[in-house]
């Protein structure tokens, strides 16, 4: 059959006004709407900021209990090259606590899925150790590792470990037991189930223990270069507090908040990265 141009002209239905302003609607919304996510938590920090800065100002509060961010932000300028030199250490031990636990808890989630026997005996120790309180546990690194950068490094590995174990294997252990069963019914190996169905599966409960798994690592090696360091910026929160410089302990918070901050980001980003690789919804909220 073939086809003449007007009738082919007459079969493409072309785009009104009213369509055209309708796709521009909906673009400028879910531009608002992206937007939305940075402004409305900006607006609410500049507003609690002033209101910190302007309610310290008119109160009687002394300068050693807390300061206004104008005293922060100085104290953040004038400190700012010993600052930075601090940071190096302290930024280092999270990346690498953090990456360690994040291995191992992988590691060990996977081996105890695996294994059903491995399950029924681990399962119970990894609770009991998911429920000491870590931070009791920092002097016995001082004991076993001494002072210095490896009892730093293993303390964070030990706070950063147990979320990534048991979210990976929350994670490993949800899938729909029809998919399993139909991937059985098509002969797949345990290790073809495990990468393709568990794997994408358990991808949201795995990077949301590692969020976790991420802050842990850090107030690991802050505990750490408070107890058993002399260097960081956690070393640095301490001689400050003994010279009861609030304004510079304050510098210090804000700087570490910024290092989660950027490396939250980081790992939201890699998140982003494989949900659009694998073509599926990571999260189901905001965070």
């Amino acid at each position: 059959m073939k086809y003449s141009l007007t009738q082919a002209a007459g079969a493409i239905k072309p785009v009104t006004r009213d369509e055209g302003s309708g796709r521009s609607r909906l673009k400028a919304w879910a531009a608002f709407r992206a937007a939305r996510k940075i402004l409305l938590p900006t607006g609410l920090a500049i507003i609690l900021a002033l209101a910190w800065e302007y309610g310290l100002r008119n109160s009687s509060i002394s300068s050693m209990t807390i300061v206004p961010p104008s005293a922060v932000w100085a104290s953040l300028r004038r400190a700012y090259p010993i600052l930075l030199v601090q940071t190096i250490p302290t930024l280092t031990a999270t990346v690498y606590g953090f990456a360690l636990a994040a291995v191992l808890g992988f590691g060990l989630g996977t081996s105890i899925m695996l294994s059903r026997r491995a399950q029924q005996t681990l399962s119970p120790y990894i609770l009991f150790f998911q429920l000491i309180p870590k931070v009791a546990v920092a002097p016995l690194f001082i004991v076993w590792f001494g002072v210095g950068e490896s009892s730093r490094l293993l303390l964070a590995v030990f706070m950063a470990f147990f979320p990534v174990v048991v979210s990976t294997l929350t994670g490993l252990l949800s899938v729909d037991r029809t998919v399993l069963r139909l991937c059985e019914a098509a002969t797949a190996s345990q290790w073809q189930i495990l990468w393709s169905v568990r794997l994408p599966y358990a991808l949201p409960h795995i990077f949301a223990g590692l969020k976790v798994s991420m802050t842990m690592a850090m107030i690991g090696v802050i505990i750490g270069e408070f107890i058993m360091a002399q260097q960081g910026l956690g070393y640095i929160i301490i001689l400050a507090t003994s010279d009861a410089d609030t304004a510079l302990v304050f510098a210090c918070i804000a700087l570490l908040c910024c290092i989660g901050l950027g490396l939250y980001a980081m790992l939201a980003a890699c998140e982003w990265l494989i949900e659009r690789r694998l073509g599926v919804a990571m999260t189901t909220g905001e965070f």
